[in-house]
């Protein structure tokens, strides 16, 4: 089933161009970010403009391509957290970056995680 809800998702900071279709972003993956395209992580691409993303994902069986074209406004990219040609970042902020949400002003609250427990 077509999924986007879980995984990793890399966030890559290059402007693409929008034509690259399947092949084209599997490049750009194994040549400019050295990873797996088939690896099952979710790849993001978004274009100089900054008013189309891509998100190439590989699913059982093949790839899997979601496209969006904003008629209006741009896509808010997350601040650089360090110079890399791709940033990972979790599924609230990608939400956050389709749908609009300002991630300038959006404070993500502290959360208890679970530490991995030792068996006995």
């Amino acid at each position: 089933m077509f999924s986007i809800t879980s995984g990793r998702y890399f966030l890559y900071r290059e402007a693409t161009d929008m034509r690259k279709s399947f092949d084209g972003l599997c490049g750009l993956v194994q040549g400019q970010l050295r990873q797996n395209p088939m690896s099952g992580d979710l790849f993001i691409f978004i274009n100089k403009r900054r008013n189309r993303i891509k998100l190439l994902r590989w699913e059982t069986g093949g790839f899997v391509l979601f496209y969006k074209r904003l008629e209006k406004g741009t896509f808010e990219l997350p601040e650089i957290q360090e110079p890399a040609l791709s940033q990972k970042i979790d599924y609230s902020e990608l939400v956050m970056i389709i749908t609009g949400i300002s991630l300038t002003y959006a404070r993500k609250r502290r959360r208890f995680l679970q530490q991995n427990s030792v068996g006995n």
